[in-house]
């Protein structure tokens, strides 16, 4: 039921997308299956040329990537830096790594504008109000945690000298790379000397 409605969702944005139409058709015929740490099933996303098909299927149906994760690390992929998730551990391609990136290209364009998809059931003002109400909340909630951490890193750094407070830290990082710097320049000099 969710992955019908899901794929509803991400197929009714694709004629929206020229970008969106050529990356599915140049993966016509192409299986990706995504699969939560820890669950014996995972979702196979398939592109028919046309749309995108997804089928909940059982742990040993063949794909061409297999995208492990948690279920966290997994919706991090649509972020900005999925990369880093890669190299920490958290998502895992098993497969055709340059497919999965195209297969994530695709998702990234065909996500659905989640105020466009609420004014289909509520009408385009209580949309539009509960969208900017989210989004003030989402705003106010983003500048509490960093001031909250702000205001705690400078109780640590400059109340209790728990931490390094940044501008020291900056100067201490500059002097440590110059001296490395001047380091490297003796050692060639010295090998230069050195030489027959």
């Amino acid at each position: 039921m969710l992955t019908a409605t899901l794929e509803n969702v991400l197929n009714r944005g694709l004629p929206r997308s020229p970008r969106a139409q050529r990356l599915c058709a140049e993966l016509a015929g192409h299986r990706v299956a995504v699969a939560i740490a820890g669950s014996p099933r995972r979702v196979l996303i398939e592109s028919t040329g046309l749309s995108l098909k997804l089928s909940p299927v059982e742990a040993d149906t063949p794909a061409d990537a297999v995208i492990r994760g948690g279920p966290f690390s997994l919706l991090a992929l649509s972020g900005t830096a999925p990369e880093a998730l890669m190299q920490r551990g958290d998502v895992r391609v098993d497969g055709d790594a340059e497919l999965a990136q195209k297969f994530r290209e695709l998702m990234l364009l065909l996500r659905p504008d989640l105020e466009d998809e609420l004014s289909l059931v509520v009408g385009d003002v209580p949309a539009h109000q509960i969208g900017r109400f989210a989004r003030a909340a989402f705003g106010w909630t983003r500048k509490a945690a960093e001031t909250t951490v702000r205001n705690a890193a400078e109780y640590l750094g400059h109340e209790r000298r728990d931490l390094v407070p940044r501008a020291e830290a900056d100067q201490y990082l500059q002097g440590v790379d110059q001296l490395r710097e001047d380091v490297d320049r003796i050692a060639a000099r010295i090998d230069l000397l050195t030489r027959p």
